[in-house]
Order: C-alpha cells, then structure tokens, then sequence
C-alpha cells in the first residue's frame, strides 16, 4: 500500500512579469513526495529549479496550480500563514549556512523555538539533543567565526532539525565545502533519512544527487525526467 503524499503538486505554474512580458518559469508541473523520500531537484541555470525551491519551501506562492503539504492547499495563503507553515513544517537548509555571527551553536539552533513560542528550558535541551545527533555537542558554546565551514554546516542542519519539520528542504548545502567536508555532509544527511525525515535536495550537482533514492530533473520550466536512482551513493 502505498504511503500518503506528504507533497502533492498539480498543474503548478509560476509566472513573472518583466516589462511588458510575462516570463513563464515554471509550466503546469506535478508530482507527489512521500513521507521519507529523499529527492534531489536538478536542472541547469534557468531550469526553474530555484523557483520551484521557493515554492515547495513557502517563500512564494503560485501564479495558478495546487501545492498541498501534508494535506494542507498551501497554495493561496498570506504571506503570514506562509511564514507559521515555514517555521512549522519546514526545515531549511542553506549553502552560505545564514547563521547569526554573534550567537553561538546553541543560541542558533534553538532561533526556531523562539518563533514557536517554547520557553527558554525546553529549548535549550532541545537544540542541545540536536547539535548532539549532527555530532556537535562539544561546540555548542562556539559562535559561527569558531567552527569550521563543516561545522557550521552541522549547525545549519541541527537548526532545520530543531522543529522537526515535515521536510528538510536543503538548497545546494556542500556549495560552499571541499570535498571531503562535502562527503561528511552527506554522509549526515543519509543517517537523517535513515532516521525517518523527509529530504528534498536541490543541487546541480550529479555527485551530490546521486546520494538521493529519486532524482527529478527540470529543463524550460518543466520535469525533463523523474526515476528512481539505481545506483545510490554510499559510505564506508
């Protein structure tokens, strides 16, 4: 039996104007990610990768199309309950990290609980267990100018985690690292999906999709090809 939609888009359109012209970014598309899928967005400058990155992460709306999360029509919404659905049910993921320089891992982590009303207690023992699980429980005190570009990372991930969201929305997270930091990074991201999360993964990079279960490639505004990936990158 197959699981229910934790995303389900149809007919998605997002159009821009310029000037006089409408410019068509994204045209009609649909698809559907289930619970605990990991997928990876790709498609190259212009594709409309980063348009429908905003749109799945509720940074923008639709210019006509259905996006639902987790059963949700998310579609139309204000800006207002956009950002309660963002802080909610999204974690993100950034490549330059966007943490705040003068606060420490702790401090950054638990930001998000701050906007969820917990009070102070409870949010410190949450984003202690968090910065536990992404393997920075011996950094917590340290601000961003302390930690290396992985480290840092790792807080950015512990951030998304701190909520747990319906998805962890990652927007090319090893732009930013060397290889082997990149590889660690990953690495992280497959104990997360083993763990139970929902991961969309956008990146132009074949290497860095090749560690999702499903790939979705845009081209023009459109889904180009979407399979399932039969050779999985793993780690030692």
């Amino acid at each position: 039996m197959q699981q229910e939609a934790i995303i389900d888009i149809k007919k998605l359109v997002r159009n821009f104007r310029l000037g006089s012209q409408t410019i068509k970014v994204l045209k009609e598309i649909s698809f559907s990610i289930q619970k605990n899928e990991y997928v990876a967005l790709m498609g190259p400058s212009g594709s409309g990768k980063s348009t429908l990155m905003n749109l799945l992460g509720c940074l923008d709306t639709p210019t006509s199309g259905i996006y639902s999360l987790n059963k949700q029509d998310v579609s139309q919404l204000s800006d207002d309950e956009l950002a309660e659905i963002r802080n909610k049910e999204i974690g993100f993921v950034f490549q330059t990290f966007n943490l705040l320089p003068r606060a420490t891992a702790l401090d950054n982590v638990a930001l998000p609980l701050i906007y969820a009303g917990l009070p102070k207690s409870e949010r410190e023992k949450r984003a202690l267990e968090v910065l536990g699980q992404v393997g920075l429980g011996d950094r917590v005190k340290h601000k961003p100018n302390e930690l290396s570009g992985g480290q840092r990372q790792r807080v950015a991930i512990a951030r998304a985690l701190v909520n747990s969201p319906s998805i962890i929305l990652a927007d090319e997270p090893t732009g930013n690292l060397d290889s082997t930091t990149s590889n660690e990074i990953m690495g992280l991201f497959d104990i997360i999906h083993k763990a139970g999360n929902t991961i969309i993964l956008v990146t132009h990079e074949e290497d860095i999709a090749k560690h999702a279960h499903r790939i979705i490639r845009l081209k023009d505004g459109n889904i180009e090809k979407d399979e399932l990936n039969t050779s999985i990158a793993t780690f030692n």
